[in-house]
């Protein structure tokens, strides 16, 4: 294969896997936080990702309200990936990709959530009425997190700096972890 053509296989691998994961990490966020799952986009979320994890949780069941399926079904895809992409580019296969794939999954939660954050933040200076169905989500996603924030970091001059203290967190965490 073209190293070309092999550059494409691995951007569509990694795409694919990557939004399915994101999709089977926000559901499982989105059940954590108590979202509606009326929602449009909730319910959007389930249809997509209830081919794989419906079985999986007849095998898998939750604990104190945590879908475990749904934390297994990403770990193995991020593990299936993972081999893939060290099947296609020829380098031998190991146990540490189980490692791996868990550190992976980790910092995509820390990515998802510091986009999220900077969406709600944005929406608050350019839409401040938080009506509509994906503003309502954003908050239901991230105010679990903020509010612990907000406790430490007050308002300033009505300004909430919580999101920018949370990113900045993150942004840390990111880095100690790589």
């Amino acid at each position: 294969m073209t190293n070309t053509m092999t550059q494409v296989l691995l951007f569509l691998i990694n795409t694919l896997f990557l939004l399915y994961i994101v999709a089977v990490m926000l559901r499982f966020l989105l059940q954590w936080v108590k979202a509606d799952f009326y929602n449009p986009f909730c319910q959007f979320l389930m249809k997509l990702t209830n081919p794989l994890l419906l079985p999986l949780r007849k095998l898998i069941p939750g604990w104190f309200g945590l879908d475990l399926a749904a934390v297994a079904l990403m770990w193995v895809l991020q593990i299936v990936e993972i081999a893939l992409i060290e099947w296609i580019v020829s380098v031998p296969i190991s146990a540490v990709i189980v490692i791996s794939a868990l550190m992976q999954l980790i910092m995509l939660l820390l990515n998802l959530y510091f986009y999220l954050l900077l969406v709600r933040a944005v929406l608050s200076w350019v839409s401040p009425y938080q009506g509509s169905p994906m503003q309502i989500l954003l908050i239901q996603l991230t105010e679990p997190l903020l509010k612990p924030v907000r406790s430490i970091v007050k308002p300033v001059h009505g300004f909430d700096l919580s999101p920018l203290a949370l990113m900045i967190l993150i942004q840390v965490v990111l880095i100690l972890i790589r």
